[in-house]
C-alpha cells in the first residue's frame, strides 16, 4: 500500500479502480435519511459497511480501493458537520437554470435527476471543525484493511470549488475571498487523509459542469473561470505531494438528455494544471467516449497518469470486458501502458436513494468488467 508499489504494478498490467461512492446497505441509507447520524446504532452501521465495502472490493479484483463513502450523506453535504459558518437556507429556491434544463424542460420537469439550488448560506468564518469525523473515517478503513491485499487506498474529499458552488456567500467580500477560506480550511483534512497513508481524492464535478450551469456563458469565458479556478485550487493544494493526490472531474448523476456537458478538449489542458498526478474523468457513456482521441495531442507530464472511466453511471447496461479492454487499449496506445489506470465515469451511490439509479447488483457487475477488461488489455499490451 505505498506509491512505489503502484508505480511498480502500473508498469507492469493494468491497475483497476474507481471513483469513489459505492452502494449503502438499506439499513444505514435509512438511518442518513432520517437524520440519525450521531447514535451508537449509526457509527456501528458506518463501521460494518466500510468492512463490507473493502471486502466486496477486494473480492471483485479492484486494485486501488476506498471506503466507498459509506459515513457521508452525499460527496457535498457531508461537509456540512465539518464545516463552522453555513447554515440550512429557509427559503424555497427555483430549481437552478441550467443549459439542460431549457433545452429539454418536460424531461427534468417530472424530477428526473438534474442540478438543485444552493441547499447553504455561509454566514460566519469558515473553519475547519471535522476533525472528530474524519479521524473515524480514517480508522474505519485502516480497520477494514486490515488482512486485505490491495495495491492502494484512496479516500475522497471535496472540492473547494464543489462548496463554494452549493453555498452562497453572506460573509466574504468577494466570491475569491470565499473559496480561498473555503480551501484553506479543507486543507486540514486534505493533509490528514495524506498524513494517514492514503490517496486524496479531489472531487471535483463543479469544474466539468460549469459551462452546463452557468446557461450565458461562452466557451471561452468558462476557460478564463477554469484557469483562475484551478489556480486558486492549486492554492489550496500547495505543498502536499502531488504524487499522493487524484483529481476527478465529471458531469454529475444526471441520467438524461447532457446534450450541453462541455466537450473535455475545451478543458483538459486547463485540468492537467492541477497539482495531481492522477486524473480521472468521464470516458464510458454515449456523450464522451469519443474524446479518447483528443489525447493524440494531449501530452502528459512525466509520473503524470489518466484513469478515464471505461465503465458507467449512466446506464444499466453492463460493459462487455472486450469494450472494457478496447476503450482501455485506445488510451493506452496514445498515453502509454503504464499511464492508464482503469476508473470509472463516477460514484455509483452519491447520495442515499430510496430508488438508487443503478441497482447495487448491476453495480459490482459493472466492477466484473472493469477487472476481466482490464486483465484483457494487460495482455493485448504486455503480450
Amino acid at each position: 500500500m505505498s506509491q512505489a508499489t503502484l508505480d511498480q504494478e502500473r508498469h507492469k498490467r493494468i491497475v483497476t479502480t474507481h471513483v469513489g461512492s459505492l452502494p449503502r446497505p438499506d439499513a444505514l441509507s435509512h438511518l442518513m435519511a432520517d437524520g440519525d447520524t450521531h447514535s451508537a446504532a449509526y457509527f456501528d452501521a458506518v463501521r460494518q459497511s466500510v468492512n463490507e465495502i473493502v471486502r466486496r472490493q477486494v473480492d471483485v479484483g479492484l486494485d486501488v480501493v476506498d471506503d466507498g463513502e459509506q459515513s457521508k450523506p452525499g460527496f457535498i453535504t457531508y461537509i456540512h458537520e465539518r464545516l463552522s459558518g453555513m447554515e440550512a437556507r429557509k427559503d424555497n429556491p427555483p430549481q437552478i437554470d441550467t443549459r439542460e434544463k431549457r433545452s429539454f424542460p418536460e424531461f427534468y420537469a417530472h424530477g428526473h435527476s438534474g442540478s438543485r439550488p444552493a441547499p447553504m448560506l455561509c454566514t460566519g468564518p469558515v473553519k475547519y471543525i471535522g476533525q472528530e469525523a474524519l479521524a473515524n473515517d480514517i480508522a474505519n478503513l485502516k480497520t477494514a484493511l486490515k488482512g486485505k491485499s490491495v495495491i492502494d487506498v484512496f479516500m475522497p474529499a471535496v472540492s473547494p470549488g464543489q462548496v463554494v458552488r452549493y453555498h452562497v456567500n453572506k460573509h466574504y467580500k468577494s466570491a475569491d475571498d470565499f473559496l480561498l477560506a473555503v480551501g484553506e480550511a479543507l486543507r486540514e483534512e486534505y493533509e490528514a487523509i495524506i498524513d494517514a497513508g492514503f490517496m486524496l481524492q479531489i472531487d471535483d464535478p463543479h469544474l466539468a459542469m460549469h459551462y452546463m450551469l452557468e446557461p450565458d456563458m461562452s466557451i471561452e469565458e468558462v476557460r478564463r473561470w477554469a484557469n483562475h479556478y484551478v489556480e486558486m485550487l492549486n492554492h489550496a493544494l500547495r505543498d502536499l505531494p502531488p504524487e499522493r493526490i487524484r483529481h476527478h472531474t465529471c458531469y454529475g448523476i444526471n441520467m438524461g438528455p447532457r446534450t450541453h456537458d462541455i466537450e473535455f478538449k475545451h478543458l483538459v489542458d486547463i485540468v492537467l494544471k492541477i497539482r495531481a498526478n492522477y486524473y480521472s474523468f468521464e470516458a464510458a457513456n454515449p456523450r464522451h467516449e469519443h474524446e479518447w482521441k483528443i489525447w493524440a495531442n494531449t501530452k502528459l507530464a512525466p509520473g503524470k497518469a489518466i484513469i478515464p472511466g471505461v465503465i458507467t453511471h449512466c446506464s444499466v447496461l453492463v460493459e462487455h470486458p472486450e469494450l472494457v479492454s478496447e476503450r482501455i487499449q485506445k488510451y493506452a496506445r496514445l498515453v502509454g501502458r503504464e499511464n492508464v489506470l482503469a476508473g470509472a465515469d463516477c460514484g455509483f451511490a452519491s447520495m442515499p436513494r430510496a430508488v438508487a439509479e443503478v441497482h447495487p447488483t448491476i453495480v459490482w457487475a459493472k466492477f466484473e468488467s472493469l477487472r476481466e477488461g482490464a486483465r484483457l488489455a494487460t495482455k493485448h499490451l504486455w503480450g
